[in-house]
């Protein structure tokens, strides 16, 4: 609590104040404890979800599994409070963060989800954004960009919302019967927490909702004109507040009648977190994926290199949104797929222990393009390639240049926002789970010429849910003020490398990449194999039937058909 300031009437002088977060990452979720006073953590607990994949590129979780998992967590620290000196009766509000982009719908009648939530990193909707884009003037992914700051692509929630209405007949009857809402995670965990089918609130913020392809980036408002394009009725949208204020009142056992006064996705959280509070301020986040965000300001920039235009937060309804630039590449996700698909190691963290077995990569390059490739490239048809082969090559080399591509990945972004800015930045600050790893840390200034500064602690997506909570008007236990901001840098790394042997491995690394694109062809989808039944060519299924001597045919009929349902002369079979 700031000097001077007051503490709220809400609770007895005697009791210490404190803040909750409820932060709701991809692999798992958590319930976190900060003091109101030093903001620091006091406790928490985490609940591992699990993710489904019921084809290639689909990523699903179950809505239910992850609302369980934040109760328990809630239950588990509450119990825990009493033991290390605090109470329950201490928690002035509770803040929310969560995995951005991943969508779920349900009926709001009885609180059903209406199927899995789609991650964030499902790609299923390639072909849906092929078509939309397809129908644009000189087929530009990048045409509402100046609505909404994104280019159209998988990894948004518009394109997964529409692959719902179209493809889950549970979807489209509920929103006949105006029974439905979508939401991202924080929309599902704060209608339920807040009475669900009783009364529950259905809200969403501007970080969250600046991911949709649905919000308009300057008046912060879903916008009609791309809900029309996408053809997403505005009546099942979540209403959008500032990242800071109180939306409404937990009626959880143990947090009933406390306040949530903060929702902030979690990259941004992030951010806030590792204060880049001032315009040309950057950090980047190291977990399964890579998040680099950069601050610029009042000011909204348009990328004109790949980048993404986001909302980094908004201090209160009312006053002007803080924008930033976006980047997000492939990392820790790289290190599971080497120890669980190659057995290249007992467990990812001893990626580092073996790495250091070897000084260099001997010109090994891997490319973990997995699902393909996001920020500044945007090809979903990338996939990931291992190249510069030699008989000498052995599993560290390997898992040397899986370090070294992290590092790349966030080169290519920092390049994108050198010239989308005209500023280069001087140092980077970094945190995450994977930034523990040193020699990462140590790549990575080497292959970008700046000191990396770490943070004492690894994550601080928590703490800036709860600094964006505590700071909010009618709590004000936090002050987000450079003076009062608490200092969480730790280790700096330093460069060791030249400019020119950097360049040399950084251009090796652009010509890897190259050879990655293309890789993925489009497949023939299940419901377009009963969208031709449906119109009598059942013979295309017959054993005599073959691809091999009829493929141009087939491949008319294909896209004839699917033409004819776009364009609307023909019925969509759902």
């Amino acid at each position: 609590m700031s000097k001077g300031e007051p503490m709220p009437s809400s609770i007895e002088k005697s009791v210490k104040p404190l803040v909750g977060v409820i932060d709701a990452g991809t692999s798992s979720v958590r319930f976190v404890i900060f003091s109101a006073i030093t903001k620091q953590e006091i406790c928490s607990h985490h609940v591992h979800i699990a993710t489904k994949t019921p084809l290639e590129g689909w990523f699903e979780q179950d809505p239910f599994e992850i609302l369980a998992g934040v109760r328990t967590c809630i239950t588990t620290v509450l119990q825990k409070l009493p033991d290390i000196g605090f109470s329950a009766s201490g928690i002035l509000t509770v803040g929310v963060t969560n995995q951005r982009e991943t969508t779920v719908v349900w009926d709001y009648f009885n609180g059903e989800p209406l199927y899995n939530a789609i991650v964030w990193s499902d790609i299923r909707t390639a072909t849906i954004a092929d078509q939309i884009i397809g129908r644009l003037p000189d087929n530009n992914k990048d045409y509402f960009k100046p609505l909404c700051g994104l280019p159209i692509s998988p990894y948004f929630s518009a394109l997964k919302l529409r692959w719902m209405i179209d493809n889950i007949s549970a979807v489209t009857k509920a929103i006949h019967d105006q029974r439905c809402f979508f939401g991202t995670i924080d929309s599902w965990l704060i209608w339920n927490l807040t009475g669900g089918k009783d009364g529950g609130i259905h809200v969403t913020d501007v970080t969250n909702a600046s991911r949709t392809l649905l919000m308009n980036i300057d008046s912060l408002r879903w916008d009609p004109l791309l809900c029309k394009h996408f053809d997403i009725p505005m009546r099942i949208l979540p209403e959008i507040k500032s990242s800071s204020e109180i939306v409404g009142y937990i009626k959880e056992p143990g947090l009933e009648g406390i306040c949530i006064s903060g929702i902030i996705g979690n990259q941004q959280a992030s951010l806030v977190g590792q204060g880049c509070l001032s315009e040309g301020q950057a950090k980047n986040t190291y977990r399964a994926g890579c998040f680099l965000l950069y601050n610029t300001g009042k000011t909204k920039v348009l990328s004109t290199h790949g980048l993404v235009t986001t909302v980094a937060f908004q201090l209160g309804p009312g006053t002007r949104p803080v924008y930033a630039l976006e980047g997000s590449a492939m990392a820790g996700a790289a290190f599971k797929w080497l120890h669980e698909n190659l057995n290249m190691m007992g467990e990812p963290y001893e990626s580092e222990k073996i790495a250091k077995q070897v000084n260099t990569t001997a010109d090994v390059y891997f490319v973990p393009a997995f699902t393909g490739l996001y920020a500044p490239y945007w090809r979903k048809d990338a996939r990931g390639i291992i190249c510069g082969l030699t008989q000498f090559t052995t599993k560290a080399h390997i898992i040397r240049a899986a370090h070294e591509a992290v590092c790349f990945q966030t080169r290519d972004i920092l390049e994108a926002m050198n010239k989308d800015c005209g500023v280069p930045l001087n140092r980077l600050q970094a945190d995450g789970a994977l930034a523990k790893n040193d020699l990462l840390m140590q790549l990575q200034a080497d292959l970008i010429g700046i000191p990396i500064v770490r943070t004492k602690d690894v994550d601080v997506v928590s703490l800036g849910a709860a600094l964006i909570a505590g700071q909010a008007n009618g709590i004000n236990v936090f002050s987000l003020t450079k003076a009062n901001y608490h200092e969480h840098t730790g280790q700096k790394f330093q460069p060791t490398t030249t400019p020119v042997d950097r360049d040399m491995r950084y251009k090796k690394w652009k010509m890897a990449v190259q050879r990655s694109l293309g890789w993925s062809i489009p497949k023939k989808s299940v419901s377009m194999t009963e969208f031709i039944r449906s119109f009598g060519w059942e013979q295309m299924d017959h054993p005599s039937y073959s691809p091999d001597l009829a493929l141009s045919d087939y491949h008319l009929f294909y896209y004839l058909k699917e033409f004819l349902a776009v364009s609307g002369l023909i019925p969509m079979k759902k």
